[in-house]
């Protein structure tokens, strides 16, 4: 008995569908799963949690996997990236569960996961079970969420797409032929995407192709043989192609809205809304019922009757103005126009005034290759503060600490557009490619090594730019400088915002920040490798 038969054909730049037949009938999709399983892993690399050069070591569960199979032993390690070039390529299954295994820790979480990413994507009438889609109940999806995920691909990772268009690669292990090579090699245009076959599933491909300007992505269910979904692909492309617009929109498809992948996140709609523009989305387990408030300092005065927030709004607008002048000593140092601080009252305006001279040396050492002249930031004989008292001024409510040493920041991009973030030409089977000269990355990233078990972050939530996110962050680093010093600031651009995380902590010094701040009606939630 014939597999049943689905197809659609739309318009990539635009999502418009030009053909549909069955495109909404659940079925069963067979190695396309595997397209759901590189983007989670395309999103793991991008977040920084894991590269393509990390070793995994193989399971028995992943070994025994049948074929298609690249050859793993259970026992053995390999880089990620081979396991990828083998799943996309060979469309081999024991190197797909080998990633959703090193992803979540074993299948089933992984499957989990699958699955929630694909209802972010908007592929409402699919369910995962397995990383490298081989026949199990319930392992559905439909033409139409296999071609939404094919154009999340497209737009969401055009670093790594090009890895769909390889006839043949070095998985490691072997060199591995391409799948789709023949259609690839009869269809003028096509570069990609991913077949697959089971017996229930017949024979299925997505496939994306341009010609002149327009790109098409299309997917086709329940062919009879290769030669049989290949031609049937070709005259589907024919008609979007003869249907398709010269010059279309260019709506890319939304990233998901998530944010993180793991089971602790909880739907943004569940929660109440938060002050200050800190995020909804919490880690249940991290919430404290009550708010009690921390001892001062050994010597120091008792806090005057005052509303803690006070203290809080003083500190973060001494905050505003030190960042203020190191931004200004930048951008004298870079020829720009400095940013214009908020106005405050005269004697805040004392204080900033100071904070900002004293800070702008501090500068010198976050821009590599460029450096001040002291006689441009400082009058001549002024020294900078004692960094202890200045600790000690914007964190006197914390519990007894030693004072930690506030460590300058290095400002890698500022660029405040909410545009798609713009990749770099880094292909999966080369060595990545530094960016051109002049390309910039709208991401604002503190990059150094987390290496050892800093995989850790906090969520602070979304801004509305990325200035807004980049100083809600230093405020807090500097407030809450017992635990968040030593973390790396992190601002990532997201559909609707900027999310302002720290990386870079262990999980016990991530729990324990979030602790603190949520303890300071700060909502926040802890990401995890």
């Amino acid at each position: 008995m014939a597999a049943p038969y689905a197809a659609i054909v739309i318009d990539a730049r635009s999502g418009e569908v030009f053909y549909s037949e069955n495109a909404d009938t659940r079925l069963h999709p067979a190695s396309l799963t595997k397209m759901m399983t590189l983007y989670i892993a395309f999103e793991e690399i991008e977040r920084g949690n894991i590269s393509l050069d990390s070793m995994v070591t193989i399971t028995k569960h992943a070994a025994a996997q049948p074929p298609s199979r690249l050859g793993l032993r259970a026992g053995q390690k390999i880089a990620l990236r081979f396991l990828i070039r083998a799943a996309a390529i060979k469309s081999a299954n024991d190197a797909a569960t080998a990633i959703g295994e090193f992803i979540s820790g074993d299948e089933a979480a992984f499957a989990k996961r699958m699955t929630r990413t694909a209802k972010a994507l908007g592929m409402g009438n699919t369910t995962f079970k397995n990383a490298n889609g081989l026949t199990a109940q319930g392992h559905l999806s439909t033409a139409r969420d296999m071609t939404i995920l094919g154009r999340h691909l497209f737009y969401d990772f055009p670093q790594y797409y090009n890895l769909f268009s390889r006839r043949s690669v070095d998985a490691g292990m072997a060199t591995v032929n391409n799948t789709n090579r023949r259609f690839l090699d009869a269809y003028e245009g096509a570069d990609g995407i991913k077949t697959g076959y089971t017996v229930p599933a017949g024979f299925n491909l997505t496939a994306s192709a341009e010609r002149g300007g327009k790109r098409l992505i299309a997917t086709i269910f329940g062919g009879k043989s290769t030669a049989d979904r290949n031609a049937k692909m070709m005259k589907l492309l024919d008609l979007g192609f003869g249907k398709a617009p010269r010059n279309a929109p260019v709506n890319p498809p939304q990233p998901p809205a998530y944010q993180g992948g793991d089971e602790m996140l909880v739907a943004d709609a569940d929660l109440p809304e938060v002050s200050d523009g800190a995020g909804k989305t919490v880690r249940a387990s991290m919430e404290i019922t009550t708010s009690p408030r921390p001892a001062a300092r050994p010597g120091s005065a008792a806090p005057a009757a005052a509303a803690p927030e006070e203290t809080v709004v003083a500190a973060a607008e001494a905050v505003d103005a030190m960042q203020s002048g190191i931004e200004g000593a930048l951008a004298a140092a870079l020829g720009a126009e400095a940013p214009t601080a908020p106005a405050t009252d005269p004697a805040l305006d004392a204080q900033a005034t100071e904070l900002a001279a004293a800070a702008a040396p501090a500068a010198a050492l976050a821009v590599e290759g460029v450096e001040l002249a002291s006689a441009a930031t400082l009058p001549a004989g002024e020294t900078l503060p004692d960094q202890e008292a200045l600790a000690a001024a914007l964190t006197q409510d914390l519990p007894p600490a030693d004072a930690p040493e506030i460590i300058p920041f290095q400002v890698v991009s500022a660029a405040g557009t909410a545009s798609r973030p713009q990749k770099r030409n880094a292909p999966i089977y080369d060595d990545a490619a530094a960016p051109a000269e002049g390309d910039a990355e709208p991401e604002v990233v503190i990059s150094v090594s987390t290496s050892g078990d800093r995989h850790w972050g906090i969520n602070l939530g979304s801004y509305g730019s990325s200035y807004d996110a980049e100083r809600a962050l230093l405020k807090l680093q500097l407030v809450e400088s017992a635990t968040l010093n030593g973390s790396l600031r992190k601002v990532m651009p997201r559909s609707g915002g900027f999310d302002a995380t720290f990386v870079g902590l262990t999980q016990d010094q991530a729990d324990l920040a979030c602790r603190r701040l949520q303890a300071r009606a700060i909502s926040c939630f802890t990401m995890g490798p």
